[in-house]
Protein backbone atom coordinates (compact mmCIF):
# COMPACT_ATOMS: atom_id res chain seq x y z
CA UNK A 1 0.00 0.00 0.00
CA UNK A 2 1.04 3.76 -0.59
CA UNK A 3 0.07 7.05 -0.42
CA UNK A 4 -0.13 8.55 -4.50
CA UNK A 5 -1.49 11.84 -3.03
CA UNK A 6 -1.78 14.06 -0.39
CA UNK A 7 -4.13 17.51 0.01
CA UNK A 8 -4.04 19.77 3.15
CA UNK A 9 -6.12 22.76 3.73
CA UNK A 10 -5.69 24.96 6.88
CA UNK A 11 -3.11 22.33 8.46
CA UNK A 12 -0.85 23.47 11.39
CA UNK A 13 1.37 26.13 9.11
CA UNK A 14 -0.42 25.16 5.95
CA UNK A 15 -2.75 26.78 4.16
CA UNK A 16 -2.98 24.84 1.19
CA UNK A 17 -0.47 22.31 -0.16
CA UNK A 18 -1.69 19.34 -2.58
CA UNK A 19 1.40 16.84 -3.37
CA UNK A 20 2.03 13.60 -5.05
CA UNK A 21 4.75 11.38 -3.93
CA UNK A 22 6.28 8.26 -5.01
CA UNK A 23 5.72 4.36 -4.16
CA UNK A 24 9.56 4.70 -2.51
CA UNK A 25 11.75 6.63 -0.30
CA UNK A 26 10.62 9.74 0.07
CA UNK A 27 12.71 12.39 1.92
CA UNK A 28 11.49 15.62 2.87
CA UNK A 29 14.37 18.27 3.41
CA UNK A 30 14.09 21.46 5.90
CA UNK A 31 15.34 23.16 8.32
CA UNK A 32 13.65 23.08 11.63
CA UNK A 33 10.42 24.82 12.72
CA UNK A 34 9.40 24.41 8.24
CA UNK A 35 6.56 22.11 8.37
CA UNK A 36 8.66 18.64 7.99
CA UNK A 37 7.01 17.00 10.92
CA UNK A 38 3.83 18.32 9.96
CA UNK A 39 3.52 16.61 6.98
CA UNK A 40 4.24 13.42 8.56
CA UNK A 41 1.48 14.35 11.15
CA UNK A 42 -1.24 14.82 8.75
CA UNK A 43 -0.62 11.56 6.75
CA UNK A 44 -0.74 9.79 10.16
CA UNK A 45 -3.50 11.74 11.43
CA UNK A 46 -5.54 10.70 7.86
CA UNK A 47 -4.69 6.95 9.10
CA UNK A 48 -5.55 7.05 11.98
CA UNK A 49 -7.71 10.12 13.33
CA UNK A 50 -5.59 11.11 16.05
CA UNK A 51 -2.32 12.94 16.24
CA UNK A 52 0.85 11.11 17.69
CA UNK A 53 1.84 14.40 18.87
CA UNK A 54 -0.72 15.60 20.94
CA UNK A 55 -4.38 15.03 21.81
CA UNK A 56 -5.94 18.15 21.73
CA UNK A 57 -7.56 18.38 18.12
CA UNK A 58 -7.75 22.25 18.07
CA UNK A 59 -3.63 22.15 17.86
CA UNK A 60 -4.30 20.75 14.20
CA UNK A 61 -6.10 23.68 12.89
CA UNK A 62 -4.32 26.32 11.41
CA UNK A 63 -4.47 29.74 13.55
CA UNK A 64 -8.10 31.61 13.25
CA UNK A 65 -9.46 28.88 10.96
CA UNK A 66 -12.89 26.89 11.65
CA UNK A 67 -11.28 23.59 10.41
CA UNK A 68 -8.71 21.66 8.74
CA UNK A 69 -8.76 19.41 6.12
CA UNK A 70 -6.92 16.45 4.86
CA UNK A 71 -7.07 13.99 1.65
CA UNK A 72 -5.12 11.65 0.29
CA UNK A 73 -5.17 8.94 -2.30
CA UNK A 74 -4.15 5.50 -1.33
CA UNK A 75 -3.39 2.51 -3.63
CA UNK A 76 -3.51 -0.95 -2.60
CA UNK A 77 -2.94 -3.84 -4.33
CA UNK A 78 -6.25 -4.27 -6.09
CA UNK A 79 -7.63 -0.50 -5.78
CA UNK A 80 -7.25 2.84 -5.68
CA UNK A 81 -9.22 4.38 -2.36
CA UNK A 82 -9.63 8.29 -1.22
CA UNK A 83 -9.93 9.02 1.83
CA UNK A 84 -10.97 12.44 3.76
CA UNK A 85 -10.88 13.78 7.30
CA UNK A 86 -12.54 17.02 8.27
CA UNK A 87 -11.77 18.45 11.43
CA UNK A 88 -13.45 21.17 13.74
CA UNK A 89 -14.04 22.43 16.95
CA UNK A 90 -17.43 20.39 16.90
CA UNK A 91 -15.13 16.76 16.27
CA UNK A 92 -14.37 15.05 12.88
CA UNK A 93 -15.90 13.58 10.02
CA UNK A 94 -14.18 10.79 7.98
CA UNK A 95 -14.79 9.78 4.44
CA UNK A 96 -13.77 7.02 3.11
CA UNK A 97 -14.82 6.41 -0.79
CA UNK A 98 -16.50 9.47 -0.93
CA UNK A 99 -18.90 7.70 2.34
CA UNK A 100 -18.80 8.99 5.44
CA UNK A 101 -18.19 6.19 8.29
CA UNK A 102 -20.68 6.47 11.43
CA UNK A 103 -18.15 5.34 13.80
CA UNK A 104 -14.12 6.35 13.36
CA UNK A 105 -13.14 2.29 14.14
CA UNK A 106 -15.33 2.01 10.94
CA UNK A 107 -12.51 4.44 8.79
CA UNK A 108 -9.34 3.49 11.11
CA UNK A 109 -7.81 0.33 9.22
CA UNK A 110 -8.12 1.77 5.70
CA UNK A 111 -4.77 3.12 5.74
CA UNK A 112 -1.82 1.40 7.97
CA UNK A 113 1.33 3.41 9.24
CA UNK A 114 4.12 2.67 11.45
CA UNK A 115 5.31 6.19 12.79
CA UNK A 116 8.94 6.44 13.96
CA UNK A 117 10.09 9.27 15.79
CA UNK A 118 12.61 10.52 18.27
CA UNK A 119 9.85 10.18 21.35
CA UNK A 120 9.44 6.23 20.43
CA UNK A 121 13.15 5.96 21.87
CA UNK A 122 10.98 6.51 25.12
CA UNK A 123 8.63 3.39 24.48
CA UNK A 124 11.27 1.06 26.54
CA UNK A 125 12.09 4.31 28.97
CA UNK A 126 8.78 6.12 28.72
CA UNK A 127 6.02 5.97 31.56
CA UNK A 128 3.44 3.02 30.98
CA UNK A 129 1.14 5.03 29.67
CA UNK A 130 3.53 5.86 26.43
CA UNK A 131 3.63 1.54 26.17
CA UNK A 132 -0.16 1.25 26.35
CA UNK A 133 -0.63 4.19 24.01
CA UNK A 134 1.29 2.11 21.43
CA UNK A 135 -0.20 -1.00 21.88
CA UNK A 136 -3.80 0.33 21.49
CA UNK A 137 -2.75 2.27 18.21
CA UNK A 138 -1.22 -1.22 16.93
CA UNK A 139 -4.28 -3.23 17.74
CA UNK A 140 -6.86 -0.86 16.40
CA UNK A 141 -5.16 -0.90 12.98
CA UNK A 142 -5.32 -4.40 12.36
CA UNK A 143 -8.81 -4.81 14.55
CA UNK A 144 -11.89 -2.32 14.17
CA UNK A 145 -13.29 -4.67 16.62
CA UNK A 146 -10.44 -3.95 19.36
CA UNK A 147 -11.38 -0.23 18.65
CA UNK A 148 -14.86 -0.29 19.35
CA UNK A 149 -14.18 -2.67 22.78
CA UNK A 150 -11.45 -0.34 23.67
CA UNK A 151 -13.44 3.01 23.20
CA UNK A 152 -16.58 1.28 25.22
CA UNK A 153 -13.82 0.67 28.11
CA UNK A 154 -12.91 4.22 28.21
CA UNK A 155 -16.61 5.27 28.51
CA UNK A 156 -17.11 2.94 31.54
CA UNK A 157 -14.08 3.34 33.13
CA UNK A 158 -14.65 7.60 32.98
CA UNK A 159 -18.65 6.65 34.28
CA UNK A 160 -17.12 4.49 37.05
CA UNK A 161 -14.69 7.20 37.93
CA UNK A 162 -16.93 9.43 38.46
CA UNK A 163 -19.01 7.62 40.31
CA UNK A 164 -16.47 6.42 42.78
CA UNK A 165 -15.63 10.30 43.61
CA UNK A 166 -19.21 11.01 44.18
CA UNK A 167 -19.76 7.70 46.27
CA UNK A 168 -16.22 9.46 47.91
CA UNK A 169 -17.68 12.74 48.92
CA UNK A 170 -21.26 10.83 50.03
CA UNK A 171 -22.98 12.78 47.23
CA UNK A 172 -23.79 9.31 46.33
CA UNK A 173 -24.51 6.26 48.43
CA UNK A 174 -25.96 3.49 46.22
CA UNK A 175 -23.64 0.44 46.07
CA UNK A 176 -25.96 -1.30 43.18
CA UNK A 177 -24.63 1.19 40.95
CA UNK A 178 -20.99 0.88 41.61
CA UNK A 179 -21.41 -3.49 41.04
CA UNK A 180 -23.46 -2.49 37.78
CA UNK A 181 -20.16 -0.13 36.25
CA UNK A 182 -18.05 -2.99 37.75
CA UNK A 183 -19.56 -5.19 35.88
CA UNK A 184 -19.67 -3.87 32.35
CA UNK A 185 -15.96 -2.39 33.25
CA UNK A 186 -14.91 -6.11 33.65
CA UNK A 187 -16.90 -7.31 30.77
CA UNK A 188 -14.97 -4.79 28.22
CA UNK A 189 -11.62 -4.92 30.55
CA UNK A 190 -11.27 -8.29 29.76
CA UNK A 191 -11.73 -8.20 26.17
CA UNK A 192 -9.16 -5.56 25.83
CA UNK A 193 -6.67 -7.31 28.01
CA UNK A 194 -7.13 -10.77 26.08
CA UNK A 195 -6.82 -8.84 22.96
CA UNK A 196 -3.30 -7.65 23.98
CA UNK A 197 -1.97 -10.94 25.04
CA UNK A 198 -3.01 -12.01 21.53
CA UNK A 199 -1.31 -8.89 19.70
CA UNK A 200 2.33 -9.47 22.16
CA UNK A 201 2.80 -13.16 20.94
CA UNK A 202 2.45 -11.56 17.61
CA UNK A 203 4.38 -9.13 18.32
CA UNK A 204 7.19 -11.42 19.61
CA UNK A 205 7.18 -13.70 17.22
CA UNK A 206 8.39 -10.80 14.74
CA UNK A 207 10.36 -8.61 17.38
CA UNK A 208 12.72 -11.42 18.69
CA UNK A 209 14.79 -12.38 15.10
CA UNK A 210 14.85 -8.78 14.27
CA UNK A 211 16.07 -8.06 17.33
CA UNK A 212 18.73 -10.79 16.76
CA UNK A 213 20.03 -9.53 13.82
CA UNK A 214 20.40 -6.17 14.56
CA UNK A 215 22.61 -7.07 17.81
CA UNK A 216 23.92 -9.42 15.66
CA UNK A 217 23.03 -12.31 17.33
CA UNK A 218 23.97 -11.55 21.22
CA UNK A 219 20.60 -10.63 22.13
CA UNK A 220 17.42 -12.26 23.11
CA UNK A 221 14.57 -10.27 23.58
CA UNK A 222 11.68 -11.18 25.26
CA UNK A 223 8.26 -9.16 25.68
CA UNK A 224 5.92 -9.52 28.50
CA UNK A 225 2.51 -8.22 29.48
CA UNK A 226 2.50 -6.70 33.09
CA UNK A 227 -1.22 -7.18 34.45
CA UNK A 228 -2.43 -5.11 37.64
CA UNK A 229 -5.03 -7.98 38.10
CA UNK A 230 -3.10 -11.32 38.21
CA UNK A 231 -4.51 -12.66 35.07
CA UNK A 232 -2.32 -14.54 31.92
CA UNK A 233 -2.68 -15.43 28.61
CA UNK A 234 -2.93 -19.31 29.36
CA UNK A 235 -6.40 -17.87 30.76
CA UNK A 236 -9.81 -17.95 28.87
CA UNK A 237 -12.22 -14.97 29.46
CA UNK A 238 -14.59 -16.79 31.77
CA UNK A 239 -11.20 -17.26 33.68
CA UNK A 240 -10.12 -13.45 33.61
CA UNK A 241 -13.58 -12.44 34.54
CA UNK A 242 -13.52 -14.50 37.60
CA UNK A 243 -9.88 -12.94 38.74
CA UNK A 244 -11.29 -9.38 38.12
CA UNK A 245 -14.12 -10.02 40.16
CA UNK A 246 -12.25 -11.32 43.25
CA UNK A 247 -9.77 -8.21 42.86
CA UNK A 248 -12.70 -5.64 43.03
CA UNK A 249 -14.92 -7.16 45.26
CA UNK A 250 -11.71 -7.46 47.83
CA UNK A 251 -10.74 -3.60 47.00
CA UNK A 252 -14.17 -1.80 46.85
CA UNK A 253 -13.67 0.22 50.01
CA UNK A 254 -10.27 1.13 49.01
CA UNK A 255 -11.55 2.26 45.71
CA UNK A 256 -14.01 4.08 47.09
CA UNK A 257 -11.67 5.73 49.44
CA UNK A 258 -9.68 6.47 46.78
CA UNK A 259 -12.11 8.22 44.70
CA UNK A 260 -10.88 6.26 41.42
CA UNK A 261 -10.48 2.70 39.28
CA UNK A 262 -7.10 1.40 40.50
CA UNK A 263 -7.13 -1.91 38.50
CA UNK A 264 -7.40 -2.70 35.04
CA UNK A 265 -6.18 -2.44 31.48
CA UNK A 266 -5.23 1.77 32.19
CA UNK A 267 -2.86 0.49 34.89
CA UNK A 268 -1.06 -2.14 32.47
CA UNK A 269 2.30 -1.73 31.25
CA UNK A 270 4.44 -3.83 28.95
CA UNK A 271 8.00 -5.13 29.92
CA UNK A 272 11.06 -5.59 27.50
CA UNK A 273 13.61 -8.40 28.73
CA UNK A 274 16.96 -8.69 26.69
CA UNK A 275 19.20 -11.65 27.64
CA UNK A 276 16.85 -11.97 31.21
CA UNK A 277 17.36 -9.01 32.53
CA UNK A 278 14.44 -5.51 32.24
CA UNK A 279 16.02 -3.20 29.61
CA UNK A 280 13.73 -0.18 31.08
CA UNK A 281 16.19 -0.63 34.38
CA UNK A 282 19.12 -2.21 33.51
CA UNK A 283 19.82 -1.57 29.85
CA UNK A 284 22.52 0.57 28.17
CA UNK A 285 21.20 3.85 25.89
CA UNK A 286 22.11 1.56 22.96
CA UNK A 287 20.20 -1.90 23.85
CA UNK A 288 16.88 0.55 24.53
CA UNK A 289 17.20 2.19 21.15
CA UNK A 290 17.72 -1.77 19.40
CA UNK A 291 14.59 -2.86 21.40
CA UNK A 292 12.60 -0.01 20.24
CA UNK A 293 13.66 -0.53 16.47
CA UNK A 294 13.09 -3.78 17.13
CA UNK A 295 9.88 -3.51 17.59
CA UNK A 296 8.79 -0.63 15.03
CA UNK A 297 10.28 -3.30 12.83
CA UNK A 298 8.46 -5.87 13.45
CA UNK A 299 5.28 -3.98 13.61
CA UNK A 300 5.73 -3.59 9.79
CA UNK A 301 6.19 -7.12 9.38
CA UNK A 302 3.53 -8.00 11.61
CA UNK A 303 0.28 -5.58 9.30
CA UNK A 304 1.93 -7.44 6.33
CA UNK A 305 0.90 -10.87 8.03
CA UNK A 306 -2.64 -9.71 8.98
CA UNK A 307 -3.48 -7.68 6.02
CA UNK A 308 -1.05 -8.84 3.25
CA UNK A 309 0.23 -5.85 2.41
CA UNK A 310 3.00 -3.66 3.92
CA UNK A 311 1.98 -0.09 5.64
CA UNK A 312 3.26 3.28 4.98
CA UNK A 313 6.34 3.66 7.16
CA UNK A 314 6.81 7.17 8.60
CA UNK A 315 10.80 8.23 9.80
CA UNK A 316 10.14 11.52 11.54
CA UNK A 317 14.12 13.14 12.08
CA UNK A 318 15.25 9.62 13.28
CA UNK A 319 18.18 8.55 11.31
CA UNK A 320 20.08 11.01 12.93
CA UNK A 321 19.46 9.25 16.38
CA UNK A 322 20.29 6.43 15.27
CA UNK A 323 23.83 5.29 15.09
CA UNK A 324 25.62 4.35 11.43
CA UNK A 325 24.47 0.26 11.78
CA UNK A 326 21.44 0.82 13.13
CA UNK A 327 20.25 3.47 10.21
CA UNK A 328 21.91 0.84 7.79
CA UNK A 329 20.22 -2.12 9.60
CA UNK A 330 16.50 0.10 9.06
CA UNK A 331 17.11 0.91 5.32
CA UNK A 332 17.69 -2.07 4.44
CA UNK A 333 15.04 -3.71 5.94
CA UNK A 334 12.85 -1.53 4.57
CA UNK A 335 14.29 -0.87 0.83
CA UNK A 336 12.50 -1.80 -2.53
CA UNK A 337 9.36 -2.99 -0.18
CA UNK A 338 7.76 -0.26 2.17
CA UNK A 339 6.57 3.35 0.92
CA UNK A 340 8.87 5.60 3.67
CA UNK A 341 8.80 9.33 4.79
CA UNK A 342 11.90 10.58 5.71
CA UNK A 343 12.11 13.97 7.35
CA UNK A 344 15.98 15.33 8.03
CA UNK A 345 17.31 18.94 7.59
CA UNK A 346 20.25 17.44 5.39
CA UNK A 347 21.14 13.52 4.07
CA UNK A 348 24.47 14.30 4.41
CA UNK A 349 26.41 11.38 6.48
CA UNK A 350 24.06 9.19 5.34
CA UNK A 351 25.58 7.02 2.80
CA UNK A 352 22.89 4.37 1.41
CA UNK A 353 21.61 3.42 -1.75
CA UNK A 354 18.46 3.92 -0.64
CA UNK A 355 18.34 7.59 0.17
CA UNK A 356 20.58 7.69 -3.23
CA UNK A 357 17.22 6.95 -5.11
CA UNK A 358 14.88 8.21 -2.95
CA UNK A 359 12.43 11.42 -4.31
CA UNK A 360 13.09 14.38 -2.16
CA UNK A 361 10.90 16.91 -1.26
CA UNK A 362 12.04 20.71 0.53
CA UNK A 363 9.78 22.36 2.69
CA UNK A 364 9.87 25.92 3.52
CA UNK A 365 7.47 27.99 5.48
CA UNK A 366 4.49 25.70 5.10
CA UNK A 367 5.20 25.51 1.00
CA UNK A 368 6.40 22.15 0.14
CA UNK A 369 7.91 20.80 -3.54
CA UNK A 370 9.38 18.32 -4.95
CA UNK A 371 13.02 18.72 -5.79
CA UNK A 372 15.42 17.32 -8.34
Amino acid sequence: MHIESLKVKNYRNYEDLEIGFENKVNVILGENAQGKTNIMEAIYVLAMAKSHRTSNDKDLIRWDEEYAKIEGRIKKRNSTIPLELIISKKGKKAKCNHIEQQRLSQYIGNMNVVMFAPEDLNLVKGSPQVRRRFIDMEIGQVSPLYLYEYSQFQKILQQRNHYLKLLQSKKQTDMAMLDVLTEQFIEYGVKVVEKRFQFLALLQKWAEPIHKGISRNLETLQIQYKASVDVSDSMDLSKMTEEYQMKFDKIKQREIDRGVTLFGPHRDDLVFIVNGRDVQTFGSQGQQRTTALSLKLAEIELIYSEIGEYPILLLDDVLSELDDYRQSHLLNTIQGKVQTFVTTTSVEGIDHATLREAAAFEVVQGQMKQVK
